[in-house]
């Protein structure tokens, strides 16, 4: 079970990856602002959020398998109807209610589904590993991806495909990634799968305080990442630089690799230090390296930055996930996925409308400074809060 759900998050990551660099390439192409960019990817990430919510609330009449197989049918019309739609309006209207992700990560309703699945491994040691495995998965082929998107552009020049039509065809390519992704989900078996899902109404009892504080915390943390979600990025990168879709997806490909390799140190970096230790210590740099970035000169300068950044900036994500499923008792794992993960995506829908604003003003990185200032708050409150809070004992 596990290796399937580690597959279709590695799926995911694909078209993700493509996507979300394509898309502010696109919607520019159809004659669109960056705030009416920011404007679609806000909807994406409130829809997703919103999205979650209502699994974590109504999911339990329904199995785990039943639900990650709704989601696939959802990411397939989601692909299709970026792939016929041209209108501002009903771009925007899909994305809220589809599977769309303009980030580098997963904030998609699969998540909270497939952490609590996930999360009843019950070694700390052996869940943290199997949670880099499966970012892991999510990274590298998100990488992959992004190394996919300078295909729109090969078929301009080799095949005389007009643009529009080679970037829409990327969209199609998402539908099919949905469509493998509900094959893997209909073989899923076994009891977990079959069972209903544990309900995220179910009340927080020892954990609710914990679960709370972190809650703020990753909010603030997924605020601040929102300016900078990765079609806001490109769109800077376009905008500040002049970077052609091929060379801004090249970058990401390279930036994917290194946070995919990254995840692997993870577990083994928060055996020897601490899972909050982790998720701090290297999460710091990474935001002073975002920071910098915005201010280098050319290109070359700032896209070092950038990688310097990719290198550290995921290597929390396994930890923070082990970590919530470690401080809380077993039944309310699953409430404590969608408390977590909920506020944290409509946090983050906030900011890339904000973003495109600011870049429709100036091509100067405003966005990513604010991105790192927030984030490098919420590492200081985080180590000082939760330092001294260990995991449960198994």
């Amino acid at each position: 079970m596990n290796g399937r759900i580690v597959a279709a998050r590695g799926l995911r990551g694909f078209a993700d990856g493509f996507v979300s660099v394509v898309l502010p390439s696109y919607l520019a192409l159809l004659g669109f602002s960056a705030l009416e960019i920011g404007a679609l990817a806000t909807s994406a990430l409130l829809g997703s959020a919103l999205l979650t919510l209502g699994v974590g609330l109504f999911g339990s009449r329904f199995t785990s398998r039943q639900v990650l197989l709704g989601a696939c049918a959802l990411m397939i019309a989601t692909g299709i109807g970026f792939a016929s739609a041209e209108s501002l309006a009903l771009l925007v209207a899909i994305a809220f209610v589809g599977t769309l992700n303009p980030t580098a990560g997963d904030v998609s309703v699969f998540l909270p589904t497939e952490q609590a699945l996930l999360g009843r491994e019950s070694d700390t040691r052996a869940r943290t590993a199997l949670f880099a495995r499966y970012n892991l998965a999510g990274a590298l082929l998100g990488a992959l991806g992004g190394l996919a998107t300078g295909l729109p552009e090969l078929a301009v020049a080799r095949l005389g495909v007009p643009l529009q039509s080679a970037l829409r065809s990327v969209f199609a390519l998402y539908a099919l990634c949905g469509l493998v992704t509900l094959a893997l989900y209909t073989g899923l078996r076994g009891p977990l799968a079959e069972a209903p899902r544990a309900s995220s109404r179910s009340p927080l009892l020892r954990s609710r305080r914990i679960v709370l504080r972190l809650t703020a915390l990753f909010s603030l943390d997924s605020f601040g990442g929102g300016f900078a979600v990765q079609s806001l990025l490109a769109l800077w990168l376009f905008r500040r630089f002049g970077l052609s879709l091929a060379e801004a997806g090249a970058f990401f490909a390279v930036a994917g690799t290194l946070s995919a390799f990254s995840q692997l140190a993870s577990a083994w970096l928060s055996a020897r230090i601490g899972l909050i230790e982790t998720m701090v210590f290297t999460h710091v740099p990474a935001n002073l390296f975002l920071i910098a970035a915005a201010f280098m000169p050319s290109a070359p300068l700032a896209l070092t930055f950038l990688l310097l950044r990719s290198a550290l900036s995921q290597m929390d994500v396994a930890a923070r996930q082990s970590y919530v499923m470690a401080v809380v008792p077993p039944e309310e794992r699953a409430a404590a996925a969608s408390v977590t993960n909920v506020p944290r995506s409509l946090a983050s829908a906030i900011a890339p409308l904000l973003a495109g604003a600011l870049l429709e003003l100036s091509s100067f990185g405003w966005p990513l400074v604010l991105a790192g200032a927030a984030k490098l708050v919420y590492d200081g409150l985080l180590l000082w809060q939760f330092r001294a809070v260990p995991p449960r004992p198994t």
